[in-house]
């Protein structure tokens, strides 16, 4: 499948609900991450990672009050989803630009890496 094609997305929301730990390492703790990849040939593509109330889930499309949001070019959002670049990395490049509630993403560390590779299947059917 096509990384960012609606297909691609899908596959994301797929993979985020059937993770083991979905219930028991979501429970009480909102976080909604908007990544928008710019200039893709379907124009600015945006999604977003939900956690919350239990649930993992992965969207189409923008909201409007994200906890986070993620801009990067193509380029940068596929060496990240690759695992080639780290997001902190990318950021300290310029490369990625991050907005909201920054803070937020701090505080659920620990639940962020208790998902742990959640789309590595994703990654390995994806064409980049």
């Amino acid at each position: 499948m096509e990384f960012l094609s609606d297909t691609w997305v899908d596959a994301l929301d797929d993979a985020a609900r059937r993770h083991p730990g979905n219930v028991d390492s979501t429970s009480d703790t909102p976080l909604i991450v908007q990544q928008t990849v710019v200039g893709t040939k379907w124009g600015d593509v945006s999604y977003r990672l939900e956690v919350r109330e239990g649930t993992i889930t992965v969207r189409h499309g923008a909201v409007l009050d994200p906890t986070v949001t993620l801009t990067t070019d193509r380029a940068t959002a596929a060496a990240i989803a690759r695992g080639e670049l780290a997001a902190q990395a990318a950021f300290m490049q310029g490369r990625l630009r991050i907005g909201g509630n920054v803070g937020a993403l701090l505080a659920h560390q620990d639940v962020l890496a208790g998902l742990g590779d959640l789309f590595a299947d994703v990654r390995a059917d994806t064409d980049w």
